[in-house]
């Protein structure tokens, strides 16, 4: 099964049968692995059981992933203690060896990469082809962020001599332990990014996923290990809201890398100003994104597109498009066609192999969105969907309908908060200026996207979207799609805290700090 084709978030028209396939026999076989204990683990042990909690599928209620422990503050301390202990040993190790130590473990992911794939498609709902681009996404990771290190050779870099007998280099040295906060969308692809990122630069990790993501993230863990990282190097605590602020407070934590809410990142930046030095934090905070479509574009593609971007993994992407702007001329005949693109989009259980939108994570996510389309009703018009689907078992999780809103006022909260669920809000627009100024005013600052075949306006809009991903004419997705070391994935605004992002060049050298070394030769004497 080696020559089946491999499955990115863009490669949409290859002929995935053979695929498919493999999936129909490894659904059923990971279903069987199914419910077991998930331990914490520290030190290359797994730690006593405590705190039970029982995580479901939100595919089905009735299916039970597994039962984590939520960690006690002694177990957080007992994980920090084994990350700080292995760490003087884990950075004296040479740049190199680390780095073949990492490629080993994108072979250990590529090997499992079937069961991660299917266990992400249970434990968040994805479809079958999102789950299996996931972890290609992060088998590409660690071997991109690899090669970044032997391209700028372990970050070392000679200066310029001030005499002749001595000699200066710069050399960027690990933090210590950072504490690896990861959220339920993406629990593989941004863990192993998080991860990869920390141990490449020498660092430890105590690395806690979202609650219900220990069944990914135990098995992350097991492919570390499997793949020869030493004991203590990474450690994983499981647990909700409560166990990632007790990591993150720990005093023996020298840094965090956190992928989750604007609210929880700027919290989290806020602690650390408290503390007797200021540790790094490096935040993805998500976005509130928007498409412009001008008069001149290529409407196939666009709405494409934008129903790709809008509703791929029930909106739950921090890169999810939510805002569309169209232009005054096209703007009835796009929102038609965008209406009857996304009715084409089947809804229900990711395990089939035609579903392209599955459920909501939660009851709160369901919560929110009905919510969120009660307002879009009160206040706009409801063009398309906002209905919960019932039908064929569907009522053992929040499966929904793709939602289309016209007519909100400007300022609206819809148009300005982070909802994370399947609702676009739709605008005309005469000027794109105008538009693009509109676009730009909100919080957040992560990926924008544009159809037109204009240059000028394509300049327009690459000189003047305030975001850290753009996109033009991209049938694939709007604005969703970036894969390492061919995007960037960076936040402006309140979509990140460093201004750098991950899958790119900058990624890395976050996860240290400089220091520059001025040596005269032994024996030898200044003039």
């Amino acid at each position: 099964m080696t020559d089946l084709p491999r499955v990115t978030y863009s490669n949409t028209q290859q002929d995935f049968s053979g695929v498919h396939a493999r999936l129909d026999t490894m659904i059923p076989h990971v279903e069987q692995m199914l419910g077991r204990q998930v331990s914490n683990r520290a030190g290359g042990a797994d730690l006593p059981d405590e705190g039970a909690y029982t995580v479901t599928s939100p595919i089905d209620d009735r299916i039970v992933l597994g039962v984590a422990s939520a960690a006690s503050p002694v177990t957080i301390d007992t994980a920090v203690v084994a990350a700080h202990d292995a760490q003087s040993a884990w950075s004296r190790m040479p740049w190199r060896e680390r780095v073949t130590i990492l490629e080993r473990v994108a072979i250990e992911l590529e090997r499992r990469k079937w069961e991660l794939g299917v266990a992400a498609l249970f434990e968040v709902g994805k479809s079958r082809m999102e789950a299996m681009g996931e972890v290609e996404e992060a088998i590409d990771l660690v071997r991109y962020y690899c090669a970044q290190m032997v391209e700028r050779e372990g970050f070392r870099a000679p200066q310029k001599r001030a005499f002749p007998v001595e000699s200066t280099e710069v050399v960027l040295r690990p933090h210590g332990v950072f504490a690896v906060i990861a959220p339920f969308n993406y629990p593989i692809a941004l863990s192993t990014s998080m991860i990869t990122g920390a141990l490449l630069g020498g660092n430890t990790v105590v690395f806690k996923p979202s609650p219900g993501a220990a069944l990914t993230g135990r098995m992350l863990v097991d492919a570390f290990d499997a793949a020869g990282v030493p004991a203590g190097v990474v450690n994983l605590v499981c647990g909700g809201a409560a166990t990632g602020r007790a990591l993150a407070n720990h005093p023996r934590v020298n840094g965090i890398v956190f992928t989750g809410s604007h609210q929880v990142g700027m919290l989290l930046m806020r602690e650390r100003a408290m503390d007797a030095h200021v540790k790094p934090v490096i935040a993805e905070m998500g976005g509130k994104n928007p498409a412009y479509v001008c008069a001149s574009a290529n409407l196939d593609d666009a709405v494409e597109g934008v129903a790709r971007s809008a509703y791929g993994l029930q909106g739950q992407k921090c890169s999810c498009e939510s805002r569309v702007f169209v232009h005054a001329s096209i703007f009835e005949d796009f929102i038609e066609r965008l209406a009857a693109r996304a009715a084409r989009m089947p809804i229900g259980d990711p395990r089939l192999r035609d579903t392209f939108i599955g459920p909501l994570i939660n009851a709160t996510a369901f919560q929110r969105y009905e919510e969120a389309v009660f307002e879009a009703g009160r206040d706009g018009n409801v063009r398309m969907g906002g209905q919960r689907l019932m039908r064929d078992g569907l009522d053992h999780g929040f499966y929904v309908e793709p939602v289309l809103v016209t007519d909100l006022p400007a300022g609206h909260r819809l148009h300005t908060e982070e909802l994370f669920a399947p609702l676009l809000t739709a605008h005309s627009f005469a000027k794109l200026d105008d538009a693009l100024t509109e676009g730009n005013a909100v919080n957040y600052g992560l990926t924008a996207g544009i159809y037109t075949s204009d240059e000028q306006e394509l300049e327009r809009f690459l000189e003047g979207a305030h975001a850290g991903v753009l996109y033009a004419n991209r049938a694939s997705g709007a604005t969703t799609g970036a894969w390492p070391g061919i995007q960037t994935f960076c936040g402006w605004k309140g979509s990140g805290t460093t201004g750098k992002g991950g899958l790119g060049p900058h990624y890395l050298p976050q996860f240290m700090r400089e220091q520059s070394r001025t040596v005269v030769a032994p024996g030898a004497r200044q003039a």
